[in-house]
């Protein structure tokens, strides 16, 4: 499989559209479910925890892709506990807006999700994604097992030895800590608002670059 770069959007709508300047102000908590997955549907399913940029743009692909049961927006890797959508994007708690994702690694392996990844980011622009500026937006693997762990460290050193990207990756790789939920206004936002602005400028084409790049892993 090849994987290609990030393509480049224009600068003025990327400067225009920039998902920090969303308003999350007074955002509900996300809640709890009516109906919770069982037991076995539970133990057949793996977890990964990704960031890369926005967290509306990794939601909304992998929410797309075939074996995935979930993908909460949400945010990881800092040291503030239960932060806000404002503490996160200030840049103050340390964390990154990420994405946990849950699957069926017999439809859809985690090397697969890493390819996905990997193909829908750049992941060699450190703390930015676009217009998308500040350590929230890094781009960060948080691993559930030491299996994930190698997974991770595998992919990079051969999209590294192959040259895939011209700049060196800067994609962090370290444990999960602890996962933090987002507002429930950050949920599944791309589905909600297809039209807002950021949607439309820059999360549509990473949905169009997935249909070319990965039709087969998509669901129907």
């Amino acid at each position: 499989m090849t994987i290609t770069p990030r393509f480049a959007l224009s600068a003025f709508f990327l400067s225009t559209f920039a998902c920090a300047d969303a308003p999350a102000t007074g955002s509900p908590p996300m809640t709890t479910p009516s109906s919770s997955p069982s037991a076995a549907s539970l133990a057949a399913t793996e977890t990964a925890t990704l960031g890369g940029g926005c967290f509306w743009c990794i939601e909304a692909v992998y929410e797309r892709i075939q074996g995935v049961a979930e993908a909460v927006s949400g945010y990881a890797g800092g040291q503030t506990a239960d932060p806000t959508y404002d503490e996160v994007c200030s840049g103050s708690t340390g964390h990154a807006e990420v994405v946990q994702i849950r699957f069926d690694p017999k439809v859809t392996s985690y090397r697969e999700i890493l390819q996905i990844f990997f193909a829908m980011h750049d992941p060699t622009t450190l703390n930015r994604q676009g217009a998308d500026a500040g350590t929230q937006y890094r781009s960060i693997i948080l691993t559930h097992s030491p299996a994930q762990q190698a997974a991770a460290e595998t992919l990079i050193r051969e999209l590294t030895a192959d040259r895939v990207f011209d700049d060196p990756i800067v994609t962090q790789v370290a444990p999960l800590e602890v996962f933090y939920p987002a507002e429930i206004s950050h949920q599944e936002y791309y589905d909600r608002n297809p039209n807002a602005g950021y949607c439309r400028v820059v999360i549509s084409p990473k949905l169009a670059k997935l249909k070319k790049v990965f039709a087969s892993k998509l669901k129907n």
